[in-house]
């Protein structure tokens, strides 16, 4: 399984927004619905193999964790709208401290990215994708990765700190800054070409 997880610093707790501004009215939510699409969706496929956590953290809700896990997967499809309802359907319900299912392959649950990230530990390895890290090209994939991004905003020192003791290795996509979502694509990408997937 490839995980990803992604921190939405300003992405709503609540589904109090509008599908049609999840721009500008919804935290940037817009990214978070890119990368889920960059983590799944193929030419006329979804991988199966892949999982995204989304750790909403805006709102007087917050925090918030929406994973979306392939082998479940049902219900996605390509437009950012649809996809955000289905982050919005997940918002909607009442969950307490453990994680329920708001449609097939769609979870929430109330982690944030300190107890994510220690749920996790035991079954992945984390690494951290930054500008700074060693280049993904020359870069030895650990066997469970679990890649961890921002949105449109880098982590804070703080959120750096949770994560810290975990990592396995931080690591770079290329020369240039790239949107998160595009970041997820080199790296499945990478992943791709030495498992001999043409």
């Amino acid at each position: 399984m490839i995980r990803f997880v992604v921190i939405g610093h300003r992405a709503p707790t609540t589904g109090e927004f509008r599908l049609d501004d999840i721009c500008g009215g919804a935290g940037r939510l817009d990214v978070l619905v890119r990368c889920i699409n960059s983590t799944f969706f193929l030419s006329h496929d979804l991988r199966k193999d892949s999982e995204i956590y989304l750790v909403m953290q805006g709102g007087d809700d917050a925090p918030k964790t929406v994973r979306f896990y392939g082998p479940e997967l049902r219900y996605l499809n390509p437009d950012e709208r649809s996809t955000a309802a289905l982050i919005r359907n997940a918002l909607i319900k009442k969950v307490s401290t453990l994680e329920c299912m708001s449609s097939p392959g769609v979870y929430i649950s109330r982690m944030s990215l300190g107890e994510l990230v220690n749920n996790l530990a035991s079954r992945c390895e984390f690494v951290y994708l930054k500008e700074d890290g060693v280049d993904v090209r020359g870069y030895v994939f650990p066997e469970n990765p679990c890649f961890i991004l921002g949105d449109d905003k880098d982590l804070t020192e703080e959120e750096e700190n949770k994560i810290s003791s975990h990592l396995c290795s931080k690591i770079s996509v290329g020369p240039l800054s790239l949107h998160a979502d595009h970041c997820i694509i080199v790296v499945l990408n990478e992943m791709d070409r030495r498992c001999g997937l043409h």
